[in-house]
């Protein structure tokens, strides 16, 4: 595949490592301002940093757009009379409508919506993806591109925001929380390092036990909880301290303020 990433920051260059690692391209263009910035990219075959996107988008068949959202209505502007029929675009831009970019470029475009997230940069990110009405035609391509990554599902552009908060804001959520553990092994004794890697890996022991059996999470919590047992003490004190009312409070809020950037 002929890939461009327009706008290899973060997210970007997540994407272009996650591409790289599962040789998901023929080519892969990555645009940014300031080229030194991804200067890490060189030397990789078939690998074009470069900060004209009129370039990249000339070279590529599938354009993925990671920029700030107050950037991609003049790149799409700009990029307009490039876009050919068989262009298809993936915008990760938060808050950044399909009809919004129909309105720039054309209701006759492939366009597509995808909600990664930062894992995507080792294969494990949690993808949403939508489609306008030509896209639909299209979204086999995201969801290859994106399966090869980690896991994509399709969603109604309606949930996008939502989408946003449990799977991209999700994980600093979950990092905080692993942190959590991390600090409450060191309090029991363990040194740094050991904690940490109890805690990662006790959390993805915990994750993959949900993805391979089906199971809901009670079903998990109920083989290790015992009459008078240590673990349901913990459980019940972290109850009471409010640990599941706060994670929800705290999606909550940042599907408020995700709100709130979409208005404005």
């Amino acid at each position: 595949m002929k890939i461009a990433i327009i706008g290899a920051g973060n997210l970007g260059k997540s994407i272009a490592k996650g591409l790289i690692t599962t040789n998901a391209i023929t080519t892969l263009y990555l645009t940014r301002r300031n080229v030194d910035s991804i200067k890490d990219f060189e030397g990789y075959k078939n690998i074009v940093l470069t900060s004209d996107n009129a370039e990249a988008v000339k070279n590529s068949d599938i354009l993925i757009f990671a920029v700030q959202p107050a950037h991609l209505e003049k790149i799409l502007i700009n990029i307009k009379p490039l876009l050919h029929d068989n262009h298809v675009l993936i915008s990760t831009i938060t808050g950044f409508s399909i009809s919004r970019m129909e309105n720039i470029i054309g209701e006759d475009k492939f366009v597509i919506r995808a909600m990664p997230n930062t894992a995507i940069s080792v294969g494990k990110s949690m993808t949403c993806l939508c489609s306008n009405e030509k896209g639909k035609g299209r979204i086999k391509i995201a969801e290859a591109i994106f399966n090869r990554l980690g896991t994509s599902i399709e969603i109604p552009e309606d949930k996008m925001q939502a989408a946003t908060v449990i799977c991209a804001s999700g994980i600093a959520f979950w990092m905080r929380l692993i942190r959590a553990t991390t600090q409450g092994a060191i309090q029991l004794g363990f040194e740094a390092k050991e904690a940490q890697e109890l805690a990662m890996h006790t959390c993805y022991g915990a994750a993959s036990l949900l993805i391979q059996s089906g199971n809901h999470p009670e079903q998990e919590i109920d083989r290790v909880t015992t009459p008078m047992g240590c673990t349901i003490e913990g459980l019940n004190e972290m109850e009471h301290q409010g640990l599941s009312s706060s994670l929800i409070k705290g999606l909550i809020t940042s599907f408020e303020k995700i709100n709130q950037i979409k208005k404005n």
